[in-house]
């Protein structure tokens, strides 16, 4: 039976499905039962980095002289800051607020720095970072204003400034547009600038908050703002890769029929999919994240793994994620 590589794999890797009729999920995104890939069963492989390997292997053995440079495996960190702090900095009316809506014996403790906030994880991952040798990206959410999906402490608080600083002085940093500006780019614009205010210098990097992006349309907007890589190719609702890929590659806009300058770094795992979406465990996701790294070591791919510092905390709610990530860390990475 006849199979073209070259048009399965543009298929795949343009997202090509994501731009015909389809249902979507409650956010309004694309829903992943939509793909070829959930139906078919190699949602959690990236086929596409097989078929190349086999193809240049079958081109070695007809010509062996032929010169084949294939990529090397590697590992991306990147973090995704919607939630700075649970109760610290911010503010005594918006605490209050919290208080009288759920009490919390432990909010009190940290209002009055009696005990550290639980979402405050940043000194343990630099603890982890300390040995490897990896490039590492944060993402800050800094929506102008609250809602419902965008409920980071403000980007006007000193002490939000200053954990920008102290991340941009060890790692990359990158904008996490907000949920409300996905449909207006003012906003995005806005937000790309107040993070530009921070860090003195231009932004590059963005990763949607939630997810939440659409094509062609998220792509062009990212562009217009002078986006050159996007982390958000994965699905928000479940693990795996959307792309079938496992490397980075320059977005293709197929409405405009055009090669664009915006690198696509896809992501495999997120730990809010493994919790909230599958209902997992931490010792199961490690059995996860695991199979995600081992099976991109296995084609020389690129691994990229979305951690939040919630998760990375002390919250009695993801109870045993900090261990699981320590135990990735040493085992996987090092």
């Amino acid at each position: 039976m006849a199979f073209d590589i070259f048009a399965a794999t543009f298929y795949l890797i343009s997202r090509y499905e994501e731009y015909l009729p389809h249902e979507k999920d409650i956010f309004g995104r694309y829903a992943h039962e939509n793909s070829l890939a959930f139906k078919n069963n190699f949602l959690q492989k990236p086929v596409v980095n097989f078929w190349i390997k086999h193809f240049g292997q079958l081109l070695l053995n007809k010509h062996p002289n032929i010169d084949i440079t294939f990529q090397s495996f590697k590992t991306i960190l990147t973090y995704d800051i919607d939630m700075a702090w649970s109760f610290k900095n911010k503010g005594f009316l918006r605490n209050i607020g919290g208080f009288i809506k759920q009490p919390s014996l432990e909010r009190l403790y940290v209002m009055f720095k009696l005990k550290k906030d639980p979402f405050d994880s940043y000194a343990f991952m630099d603890q982890m970072h300390e040995a490897l040798k990896l490039d590492i990206y944060y993402f800050f959410l800094v929506a102008n204003s609250v809602n419902q999906f965008d409920k980071n402490i403000s980007l006007k608080r000193n002490p939000m400034q200053n954990l920008i600083k102290q991340h941009l002085n060890k790692y990359k940093i990158g904008l996490h547009p907000s949920w409300k500006s996905k449909k207006n780019i003012r906003f995005l614009k806005e937000e790309k600038k107040s993070l530009e205010s921070i860090t003195q210098e231009p932004v590059y990097y963005s990763r949607h908050h939630y997810i939440h992006f659409t094509l062609p349309e998220g792509y062009e907007r990212l562009i217009e703002c002078r986006i050159k890589k996007d982390f958000s190719m994965g699905y928000g609702s479940i693990n795996g890769f959307r792309a079938s890929f496992a490397g980075s590659f320059y977005w293709y806009n197929l409405s405009k029929d055009t090669m664009t300058s915006l690198k696509i770094i896809p992501f495999c795992f997120m730990d809010a999919n493994s919790y909230y979406e599958q209902d997992q465990d931490a010792e199961k996701s490690f059995e996860e994240i695991m199979h995600y790294k081992n099976i991109c070591a296995q084609v020389d791919g690129l691994f990229v793994p979305i951690f939040h510092n919630n998760f990375l905390g002390t919250d009695k709610s993801f109870a045993g994620w900090r261990e699981m990530y320590a135990k990735f860390i040493s085992q996987a990475l090092q």
